[in-house]
């Protein structure tokens, strides 16, 4: 739940656990970030366990951080599918991958949730612009 000046619930999935590491201490760093940190290794487990909780809304996701390449199931296939839930709460999805281009974010418009894609690592130059934009004060990232 985004509560005054603050993002309550993050979900990351991504199964490069340097990168997930990085990001929950940046994360745990700023103060505008709750400490609810959901991590998933591959887009199954996260629709899997997404689709559960959107069922009560508690403890849903405020912003995802997607990962595009991953096993079992890539980013886009997590997309696929996560278009198709009828969800009350939308959360705030940014790609966070280390190699997209023109194509994949033509793609990515093209599912109409994708806040902007973000160059991996993730700093917090960066996180401080997530910020601002799930709360409605700037426009796109895109690096």
């Amino acid at each position: 739940m985004l509560t005054a000046m603050k993002i309550d619930t993050i979900c990351i999935i991504d199964d490069d656990p340097i990168c997930v590491y990085g990001t929950k201490i940046l994360l745990n760093r700023n103060s505008f970030f709750g400490s609810d940190i959901l991590v998933y290794e591959d887009g199954y487990e996260a629709l899997v366990n997404l689709t559960s909780l959107s069922k009560t809304e508690e403890g849903f996701p405020d912003v995802i951080f997607l990962d595009l390449n991953m096993p079992v199931m890539d980013g886009w296939g997590f997309l696929d599918e996560f278009v198709k839930l009828p969800l009350k709460k939308k959360p705030h999805i940014f790609v966070v991958s280390s190699l997209f281009g023109p194509k994949e974010v033509k793609k990515g418009k093209s599912y109409g949730i994708i806040d902007d894609f973000i160059s991996k690592p993730l700093v917090e130059s960066k996180l401080a612009s997530i910020f601002e934009r799930v709360m409605g004060k700037s426009e796109n990232i895109i690096d």
